[in-house]
């Protein structure tokens, strides 16, 4: 039996909560991403936990003992309960009722395998007691050790009860499959046979989506996957997998920047598909209309800072498929701390309105040029 050791477990403020269930003679299971990535020993960021108390249950007895009670999702079930500063997503046993692609009418359910089997992929169908003991009702650890992202029984009916599902089948594979083996072929399939379905879906949640897969360390060979079976074409008309690999490997060491990311792939209408907020879509314009400029090393990092100018320079390269040269950063750090010497007061009152203007954009525009070596008073004597 396989058991998880993990501070987030042994916390006072989580076995508070699996003290108040047990007390009260209710079952208690740490269930889906905790149990996932603590097995996989990534970062765990919430904690979620099944339990076959209905919500007016847990909400009686988290406030008889004090906790704040928030009904987060309360007609499927879950009711957060604040125990210290942690929030724990509780929520009753279910089983699915009918489905429409976008929304589930669910159903309480009496055991944990009926719980199991509504969720989307094995890996998530694992859950774990308070001692941090792991229960398998459906046998996923193979899949779990094996980093295989599969759909629980019929992938089909599956990706039929939520549509989202297609998105999150490349998402997890980005982020928790080997790389090597590839995707599940049955997955593929059952993607590729429900595209039309994607169209039920807000855009909001499919920009999401697509944005969590490009934050993944490398979410070339999922994005080339999804472009094969239809499925990148379906959501970001004209896009292109092709370059994405090249820049993954152009980055390096560099953070993931999904928007970076989301350049490379190209695409029509992208602000409008993926519902992207106001600051994504102004850095994703910059970088697309910078890319293809012919300004210098010098003007975009003067220009842009040093990130946003590092990231054209990793698209250039990508996109024309050339190595990337190896002075660029060192010539962008120092373009992106340069500071022009000259002020409008210093060339008044020989220039004055729109002439003065002029004037400090072509002085600026002969500093950049010089590569910032010209002075201030070597640009007031050109003047």
């Amino acid at each position: 039996m396989r058991v998880i050791k993990a501070s987030w477990i042994d916390h006072v403020d989580t076995q508070n909560i699996c003290q108040m269930l047990a007390n009260a003679g209710y079952e208690c299971y740490f269930v889906g991403g905790c149990v996932r990535n603590a097995l996989l020993d990534v970062p765990v960021n919430d904690i979620d936990i099944s339990t076959n108390a209905l919500p007016e249950i847990v909400t009686k007895l988290a406030e008889a003992g004090g906790l704040k009670t928030i009904p987060t999702g309360i007609d499927h079930g879950t009711v957060t309960v604040i125990s210290g500063r942690t929030p724990f997503e509780i929520t009753t046993y279910r089983r699915d009722v009918e489905t429409d692609g976008r929304h589930a009418v669910v159903a309480f359910a009496n055991t944990i395998k009926e719980d199991a089997l509504r969720r989307d992929f094995t890996m998530n169908a694992l859950y774990a007691d308070a001692s941090g003991a792991v229960v398998d009702p459906l046998n996923a650890m193979p899949d779990l050790n094996a980093r295989r992202i599969r759909f629980i029984e019929d992938a089909d009916q599956r990706i039929k009860e939520d549509y989202l599902r297609i998105m999150r089948f490349f998402r997890f594979h980005a982020w928790y499959g080997d790389v090597n083996q590839g995707l599940d072929v049955v997955g593929l399939a059952a993607s590729a046979a429900n595209l039309a379905g994607l169209e039920t879906i807000s855009k909001e949640r499919i920009g999401a989506e697509l944005i969590k897969l490009l934050s993944a360390p490398d979410p070339a060979p999922s994005i080339a996957s999804m472009a094969a079976c239809g499925v990148l074409n379906a959501i970001l008309p004209g896009s292109d997998a092709k370059h994405l690999s090249v820049l993954v490997h152009l980055e390096g060491k560099i953070a993931p920047n999904p928007i970076r990311r989301l350049a490379a792939l190209g695409g029509e209408n992208v602000q409008s598909l993926l519902r992207l907020s106001n600051a994504e879509a102004k850095q994703l314009n910059c970088l697309r209309n910078e890319v293809g400029s012919l300004k210098s090393l010098a003007e975009i990092g003067y220009k842009f800072g040093y990130e946003t100018s590092r990231d054209i320079v990793l698209l250039r390269s990508a996109l024309l498929e050339t190595p990337l040269d190896p002075s660029a950063y060192g010539q962008l750090k120092m373009a992106a701390a340069a500071i022009f010497p000259i002020k409008a007061s210093d060339l008044i009152p020989a220039f004055q309105g729109p002439e003065l203007g002029v004037k400090l954009k072509q002085l600026e525009k002969n500093w950049i040029n010089s590569g910032f070596e010209l002075t201030r008073e070597q640009l007031i004597k050109v003047s």
